[in-house]
């Protein structure tokens, strides 16, 4: 009798834990696919040709940067290419 309880018990732990894990990783690949496509708008939209500077070039580098970093890793990406210290 006291095992399954403990089995229910260990399932309802392992269920929640799973749930709050599954949550982080779905706002993690949400920020990594904005990330990447705040990039590609930027080229698109030749945003930093306003600014008189060259669009970014999509080197693995830059491409991991944005994927790993999302928005601020994005963000990153940007700042350097203005500081005329690109990243990749």
């Amino acid at each position: 009798m006291s095992i399954d309880l403990a089995l229910i018990i260990a399932g309802i732990l392992i269920a929640v834990v799973l749930i709050f894990v599954i949550k982080d990783i779905v706002k993690i690949v949400i920020n990594s696919i904005l990330g990447l496509v705040i990039l590609f708008c930027v080229n698109y939209f030749n945003l930093m040709g306003y600014v008189g500077r060259p669009d970014i070039e999509y080197t693995p580098v830059n491409l991991i940067l944005c994927a790993l970093g999302g928005i601020p890793g994005t963000l990153i990406v940007i700042i350097m290419q203005l500081l005329e210290n690109p990243v990749g």
